[in-house]
């Protein structure tokens, strides 16, 4: 049992670790070659690992660990580092640590010396790590890539004056959640977990129920819409049959096999007009939201606000949302968060027409709604709300570039933690992106003089008598 000051309640976990090795290497690593020595010191990743300053991240999450007992927990640096690379280059656990192995850059931004041959850890520890952590923690995540910013003079005050503000939806990795797939899967479930309690069911449904499944989909595709009502009654029918078999022969259920059965018998009495519906077995915490979307009317999952500068689009503030809240009341908890990360309160939000309500100030910051007209705004004004669509792009570079088009982390807390992370690997590339840039800068000023300096010369000796 540990207590967490990150997130102010007590953290319970199958063993306790002691503090990370300081170390990466052993005495046997002294007649090899450094890393620093073997890559591109010029290179983004070499450049960025040396801007971070990763001694806060000892500093934020070093409580959570014991002294002297249990194993040795994996270093710090190394698990932020991961996820860092995991959301920047959208790949997953597995994927993440596989690569490591074979990239000289990534081991050194994760902080180790000399060139790795092994796994430094099994993909599960990522997992474990981000419960330990928690959401408040990866908020810790986000505020260092725009403290480096900072600190690189990426990011100044004048760039947080204006912000932008948007929600988007966060979509739950589940299949798309009708009737007569619900009813199957909720009756499958119970089934597996009554044999594994060896209860012995009258019936299973097992032959029956997918028959009917594969026919409700046949006569759902074909338009006949009596023939797939009438399968769909008989999923539901075999489903509650299962239940009242259940409830009668195991009168005192385990907790996994009762809250599955509770939320069976959400299922089978839940309608089509009720309202906090279930939509998977597995993520009770999806909700069903409509964005006014033509090609996907309907969205699974939870809403996510999102702030962005006006000027150069960083982003500094995501969080997930549960209870399909109305636009307008993010906007206060949004500007909140993002003062905190970035120490700067925005003076101006530029919103669109779903904020609408809103008071048009919010503890000093002016809030605009794109409900105005060129002709009623100066020139100079008239370009900072245009850039309120620039947040679009950047919602939609975080769902395909990085892993939050469709969040496969677990309950509420998987949730904020997939759309904080998505924050870091976009604000991430476009640090990558500006070292870049500035190498390129120096790299053509100094061509630049050399090549007027080598003209200066030709021309003095080449001069007509």
């Amino acid at each position: 049992m540990i207590k967490s000051p990150v997130i102010g309640v007590t953290l319970s976990f199958s063993g306790d670790f002691m503090q990370p090795k300081s170390a990466f290497c052993d005495q046997g690593d002294l007649f090899r070659s450094r890393l620093d020595q073997i890559l591109n010191r010029q290179h983004p990743l070499f450049k960025l690992a040396d801007s971070i300053d990763w001694s806060v991240f000892e500093k934020e999450f070093g409580s959570l660990y014991v002294e002297n007992v249990g194993r040795p927990g994996l270093p710090i640096r190394l698990m932020v580092a991961l996820h860092y690379l995991k959301h920047a280059f959208n790949v997953s656990d597995e994927t993440v640590v596989a690569q490591f192995v074979e990239n000289g850059y990534w081991q050194y931004f994760c902080g180790f010396e000399y060139f790795q041959h092994e796994f430094p850890l099994d993909p599960t520890s990522l997992v474990k790590w981000r419960k330990r952590i928690g959401h408040k923690g990866m908020e810790k995540l986000l505020k260092v890539t725009i403290e480096t910013a900072k600190a690189k003079k990426y990011v100044t005050k004048e760039h947080l004056e204006r912000v932008n503000v948007d929600t988007t939806v966060q979509e739950k990795a589940i299949a798309f959640p009708t009737d007569a797939r619900l009813y199957h899967k909720a009756r499958r479930i119970l089934v597996r977990l009554a044999k594994r309690n060896n209860i012995d069911l009258r019936q299973s449904f097992e032959r029956l129920g997918k028959k009917a499944l594969l026919m409700q989909g046949r006569y759902s595709h074909a338009r006949q819409a009596k023939r797939a009502r009438r399968e769909q009654k008989k999923l539901r029918i075999y489903l509650g049959r299962v239940i009242r078999d259940i409830e009668r022969k195991c009168q005192k259920p385990d907790l996994t096999l009762a809250t599955m059965l509770e939320r069976a018998k959400r299922i089978f009495t839940q309608k089509r007009d009720d309202k906090n519906k279930l939509y998977s077995m597995q993520a009770p915490e999806v909700e069903c939201i409509a964005k006014g979307k033509v090609h996907k009317k309907y969205e699974f999952g939870c809403k996510v606000s999102l702030v962005s500068t006006s000027k150069d689009n960083w982003i500094v503030g995501v969080q997930a949302l549960h209870g399909n809240p109305y636009d307008g009341h993010t906007l206060k908890g949004a500007l909140t968060q993002a003062e905190q990360l970035t120490g700067w309160r925005p003076e101006s939000a530029y919103c669109d027409k779903g904020y609408k309500g809103e008071p048009k100030v919010i503890e000093k910051t002016a809030v605009h709604l794109a409900n105005r007209k060129k002709k009623s705004m100066k020139p100079r004004e008239w370009v900072w709300f245009k850039r309120r669509s620039a947040i679009e792009p950047i919602i939609g570079h975080t769902k395909s570039d990085h892993r939050m088009d469709r969040n496969y982390l677990k309950g509420e807390e998987g949730d904020k933690i997939n759309a904080i992370l998505a924050g870091c690997g976009f604000n991430l590339r476009k640090l990558l992106r500006a070292i870049l840039f500035w190498l390129f800068k120096e790299r053509f000023t100094a061509f630049k003089s050399d090549w007027s300096a080598l003209l200066q010369r030709f021309s003095r000796q080449y001069q007509p008598a």
